[in-house]
């Protein structure tokens, strides 16, 4: 038990002492998180409408396999990723293989079903005569893909939360991609994985308590904006 509590004294220590290992790591995690998913961002909203909105054949199929991909686990999608980019790999040529730019790629993979899925869920919902009432004003295309998407809005930024708490917290992918290089590639969750293998215990309750915080973030941004949703449907 004092091991334990002495571990935990260190790790409060580590944190509001501004350490510059344990804050390097957070700011790697966080920036390789935020810029992959504004990079998957896009393309799965567009795809995501395109599905839900336009009937061709094979749709039941691309459905199935969005949701599927669900389940993929990280750690198969960092190995699929880890042999498109080595030297010999189709990718090999970008050199992105244990740098910033292949955890990037990796986050952006990760995120990319589930921002679909969701997306594809949220404008599934919306009642069909939003994108009939735009047609029938003379709406163009893209108008009529504005409007719904604003009124799936929440739907979507409640996607945009759940990708972005999918690639923070994930370890398989940044571990094979980035090949967890101090100051470099290390990341939040790697780095607890190897703190507890070295038994070094201080350090990763201290990135612990930092992806929780995170995880508490996040959670309450996704109350209050399912609390707006609900007072939007209301007045409407």
């Amino acid at each position: 038990m004092n091991a334990i509590a002495d571990a935990v004294a260190r790790a409060f220590t580590l944190l509001f002492t501004g350490d510059p290992d344990l804050w390097r790591i957070v700011w790697v995690s966080l920036k390789t998180s935020i810029v992959g998913l504004l990079l998957a961002t896009p393309p799965a909203i567009l795809i995501g409408y395109v599905v839900a909105m336009r009937k061709f054949r094979g749709r039941r199929i691309v459905i199935w396999l969005a949701q599927a991909a669900l389940s993929l686990p990280t750690v198969l999608i960092g190995l699929l990723l880890y042999l498109l980019l080595s030297r010999h790999g189709p990718l090999g040529g970008l050199q992105w293989l244990f740098s910033q730019p292949g955890i990037v790629f990796g986050q952006c993979v990760v995120a990319l079903p589930v921002l679909l899925a969701f997306t594809l869920a949220a404008v599934q919902g919306l009642d069909p005569r939003y994108a009939e009432t735009a047609i029938a004003l003379g709406a163009a295309p893209m108008q009529v893909m504005v409007r719904v998407l604003y009124e799936a809005r929440f739907g979507v930024m409640a996607a945009v939360l759940s990708g972005f708490g999918r690639v923070i917290s994930e370890v398989g992918c940044a571990l094979m991609v980035g090949g967890n290089i101090e100051g470099e590639t290390r990341t939040i969750t790697t780095a607890i994985a190897l703190e507890t293998s070295k038994g070094e215990f201080a350090q990763g309750i201290a990135l612990g308590i930092v992806l929780v915080s995170i995880a508490l973030l996040m959670n309450g941004a996704l109350m209050l904006l399912q609390g707006d949703a609900h007072t939007a449907r209301e007045r409407a």
